[in-house]
């Protein structure tokens, strides 16, 4: 009974997250795929799905605050929609522990990055 609890826990959590625009989806990742022992290609998805509620509902705040830069906006919606497309290919074709690590020293180095950054 306590899982779904935890599940709707950690999806709260990482709802505030996104909503700073964290990136809570990538907190979901984490928690799926460590804790929760859901596959990371299936964590991935979920992830994908758990993005466009969370990022329409995020929107219109960034938008009344003026942090979306409209210039860049088309560009890099066009961007991407390429890469996603992309990388969501090649993720299906490769092995889901090489998938894994990838992302794992992805975010030790957004880790270490934002760790040392200084300002």
């Amino acid at each position: 009974m306590t899982d779904w609890l935890i599940a709707a826990l950690a999806g709260a959590v990482t709802g505030v997250l996104s909503g700073f625009g964290v990136g809570g989806g990538s907190l979901l990742l984490i928690y799926m795929t460590s804790f929760a022992g859901v596959p990371q290609t299936l964590a991935q998805g979920v992830n994908l799905l758990y993005f466009l509620p969370t990022a329409a509902t995020a929107l219109p705040a960034h938008f009344k605050n003026g942090y979306v830069e409209k210039k860049a906006l088309l560009p890099a919606i066009a961007a991407g929609l390429a890469c996603s497309a992309l990388t969501a290919w090649a993720a299906t074709a490769l092995d889901v522990d090489i998938l894994r690590k990838c992302f794992g020293g992805f975010l030790i180095l957004i880790g270490l990055r934002e760790l040392f950054r200084k300002g």
